[in-house]
C-alpha cells in the first residue's frame, strides 16, 4: 500500500465495512455497535485479507474519544458534577478497588506475579465513557439524574486512571520485585507532581477557560459563518484536549470533557453540540472499529475459560459491586441498575493501561489479549445489558419484597418531615423538578408567598432545599408513592418542569386519580407531544419555542408603543 494512501484506505475501509456490517446487525435486531466491532475484526491484523493501518486507526479513534467527551461536557456542567459527587466519588473509588481485587485474585490463581495481577485487575475496573455515552444516548438518558450519576462516576474513574498511568512507571521496579532505596521518594514526588498538574489544569479551565472560550465562540458566531463556527467548535475540542495532555499530563478524553464544560457557559452551547454531532458520530464509529482491530480471535479458542472468567468479572462482578454501593448510599433500585449496566464493560483506558503494562514488562502478552477480548465481548453485550434493566426491575419488584423496599427506599428525604407547616399540605403547588427551569419557578413562588413543595429525583438538591428549611421530597415523580408524599391529593396545582415526556403522562395520571380537581401545567419542547399532553391529560402545556415567541412579541409591541409616533416634516 502506498504510504500516502494509508489514511484514505483506512478511513474508507473502516467506514464502508462498518456501514455494511452495522446495517446487517440492525436488520438482525442487534445493536449497530456489534457490526462496527465486527468490521474492525475483519480489517484487523489477525484475520486474512485486507489489513488496515492499526496505528492510524487508533489515532482516528482518539479523535473520536475527544469529540464524544467534548459533547458530554457541553451537556454536563460543573454543577451537575458537584451534585453527584456524594455518590460518584466514593462509589467509583470503592468499585474500582473491588473490581481490581477480583481481577487480581483471578490472575494470581493463574500463577501470575503481583505486578501482572495488579495491572490486570485495574484494567478490568474502569469502564469506557464512550460506550456509556452511546448507551445513554440510545435511551435518551444523558440528561437524567441517573445519567449524570453514571457519567460523573466514570469521570472520577478517568481521573483515577490518569494517576495510575503516571505512577505505574515509577512503581514498576517495585512491582517486579527489584525496587531500589529511593523508590518511595520518587513515588511521592511523582504523585505530588501529578496532583499539582491535574489541579492546575482544572483550575485553569474553570477560571480562565469559562471566560475565554465562550467569548471566543461569541466572536466567531458574530461573523455569521457557519463553517467558521463549526471549525471553532471542533478546533476547541481537539486543541484543548491535545494541549492538556501535553502541558498537564491528563488524558485527551478528560481534556476534551473539560473543554465542553467551559464552552457550556456560552449561549451557543446548544448550537455547538448540534454542529459537532455528525463528526462525533463518524469518529465514534472509527473508535469501535479500532477496538475490533485489536482483537485476536485465537484467544477464544486457546483460552476460552479465561475469557469467560474475564467477562464474568466485568459484566457480573463489577456490576454487582457497583449496584450494591449505590444501594448502600441510599439511592433507589432504578439508579443502582442504571449504574450497574453503565459499568458492565471496559474500554479505552483498559487498552492504554494494558499496553503500558506490557511495555514495562509487568503484564504478559496474553494478559493484553484477554483484556481486549473481555472489552470486545462486554462492549457488544452492553446495549443488551441496558435494555434488560427495565424488564429485570419489573420482574424483581413483582417477586421480591426486599426489592420493593429498596425501590421505595426507607429514606427520610422520600417524605416530608412531620413538622411541615400546614400551608404546604393543602392548596399548595407541587413542583416537579428543581433544575434550571424549576429553580426559577420555585424562587418566584416563594417571593410571591405561594406555598410550594418541590419533588426532585436528585437527592443532593433535596438535601440543599431541606437545609434551607424548604419542603422537598426526593424521588421519581412518575412513581405514585412520591407524589403521595408531596400531598398531591390536596394540592391546587401540579407544575411539571422536567422534559420527560414518558414520565409526565404517569405523573398526570397519578395526580388526576388522587385529585381530580388538581390543575396541571407541563413544560414541553415538542409541538406534537404538547398537543397530545393537552388533549389526553387536560394539562396546560408550555411549549418552549411558543412561549419564547410570545415573550418577544410582547416586548416588541410594548417597545413600539413606547416610541413616539414619527411625523413627516412639513414644508417643502
Amino acid at each position: 500500500m502506498p504510504h500516502e494512501l494509508a489514511l484514505i484506505n483506512t478511513i474508507a475501509a473502516a467506514l464502508g465495512l462498518a456501514l455494511v456490517l452495522g446495517f446487517v446487525a440492525a436488520r438482525l435486531r442487534l445493536p449497530a455497535l456489534v457490526g462496527y466491532l465486527a468490521a474492525g475484526i475483519v480489517i484487523g491484523p489477525f484475520t486474512p485479507g485486507f489489513v488496515a493501518d492499526a496505528e492510524l486507526a487508533a489515532q482516528l479513534a482518539e479523535i473520536g474519544v475527544m469529540l464524544l467527551m467534548f459533547g458530554v461536557g457541553l451537556h454536563f456542567s460543573l454543577d451537575d458534577l458537584l451534585q453527584v459527587k456524594r455518590v460518584a466519588v466514593p462509589g467509583a473509588v470503592v468499585q474500582m478497588a473491588a473490581a481490581t481485587a477480583m481481577g487480581a485474585a483471578m490472575a494470581s490463581a493463574w500463577g501470575w506475579d503481583l505486578g501482572a495481577a495488579l495491572v490486570f485487575g485495574i484494567s478490568l475496573s474502569v469502564a469506557s465513557t464512550v460506550v456509556l455515552l452511546k448507551a445513554l444516548e440510545a435511551k435518551g438518558a444523558v440528561d437524567t439524574v441517573n445519567g449524570r450519576i453514571a457519567v460523573g462516576w466514570l469521570v472520577v474513574e478517568d481521573l483515577a486512571m490518569v494517576l495510575v498511568l503516571v505512577l505505574l512507571p515509577a512503581l514498576a521496579p517495585m512491582l517486579r520485585g527489584g525496587g531500589g532505596a529511593g523508590i518511595d521518594a520518587e513515588l511521592w514526588l511523582t504523585l505530588a507532581r501529578t496532583l499539582l498538574a491535574v489541579a492546575a489544569f482544572v483550575a485553569l479551565m474553570l477560571v480562565l477557560g469559562r471566560r475565554l472560550f465562550p467569548w471566543l465562540l461569541w466572536q466567531v458566531a458574530r461573523t455569521g459563518s457557519r463553517e467558521l463556527f463549526t471549525l471553532c467548535v471542533v478546533a476547541a475540542a481537539v486543541t484543548i484536549a491535545f494541549g492538556s495532555a501535553r502541558l498537564f499530563g491528563v488524558s485527551f478524553a478528560l481534556g476534551a470533557f473539560f473543554a465542553g464544560m467551559v464552552l457550556r457557559e456560552s449561549e451557543f452551547s446548544h448550537r455547538a453540540a448540534e454542529e459537532s454531532l455528525p463528526l462525533r458520530d463518524a469518529f465514534a464509529v472509527l473508535f469501535f472499529v479500532s477496538v475490533g482491530m485489536l482483537f485476536d480471535p485465537r484467544v477464544m479458542v486457546e483460552r476460552p475459560l479465561q475469557v469467560l472468567a474475564v467477562v464474568a468479572v466485568i459484566v457480573v462482578g463489577k456490576s454487582l459491586a457497583a449496584g450494591a454501593l449505590v444501594l448502600l448510599l441510599r439511592y433507589p433500585l432504578n439508579t443502582a441498575l442504571t449504574v450497574s449496566a453503565s459499568l458492565a464493560q471496559i474500554g479505552e483506558f483498559s487498552f492504554i493501561l494494558a499496553a503500558l503494562g506490557v511495555s514495562l514488562h509487568l503484564l504478559p502478552p496474553e494478559g493484553q489479549s484477554l483484556i481486549v477480548a473481555g472489552a470486545l465481548i462486554s462492549i457488544a453485550l452492553n446495549p443488551l445489558t441496558f435494555s434488560c434493566t427495565a424488564p429485570f426491575e419489573r420482574w424483581i419488584l413483582a417477586r421480591s419484597a426486599l426489592a420493593r423496599r429498596l425501590a421505595q427506599r426507607d429514606d427520610p428525604l422520600a417524605e416530608l418531615p412531620a413538622h411541615t407547616e400546614e400551608r404546604y399540605l393543602a392548596r399548595q403547588v407541587v413542583l416537579v423538578g428543581h433544575g434550571r427551569v424549576g429553580r426559577r419557578i420555585a424562587l418566584a413562588l416563594r417571593e410571591a408567598g405561594t406555598a410550594c413543595v418541590v419533588v426532585d429525583a436528585n437527592r443532593e438538591r433535596v438535601e440543599e432545599l431541606r437545609a434551607q428549611g424548604l419542603p422537598a421530597v426526593s424521588g421519581d415523580a412518575a412513581e405514585p408513592a412520591v407524589l403521595i408524599q408531596a400531598h398531591i391529593a390536596q394540592a391546587a396545582l401540579l407544575l411539571i418542569a422536567v422534559p420527560d415526556a414518558l414520565g409526565v403522562r404517569r405523573m398526570i395520571e397519578t395526580a388526576r386519580t388522587l385529585n381530580p380537581q388538581v390543575q396541571v401545567a407541563v413544560r414541553s419542547h415538542n409541538a406534537d407531544e404538547a398537543n397530545r399532553l393537552a388533549a389526553e391529560g387536560g394539562a396546560r402545556v408550555f411549549l418552549g419555542e411558543e412561549e419564547l415567541a410570545q415573550s418577544m412579541l410582547r416586548h416588541a409591541l410594548a417597545t413600539m408603543q413606547a416610541i413616539p409616533t414619527m411625523t413627516r416634516p412639513r414644508g417643502g
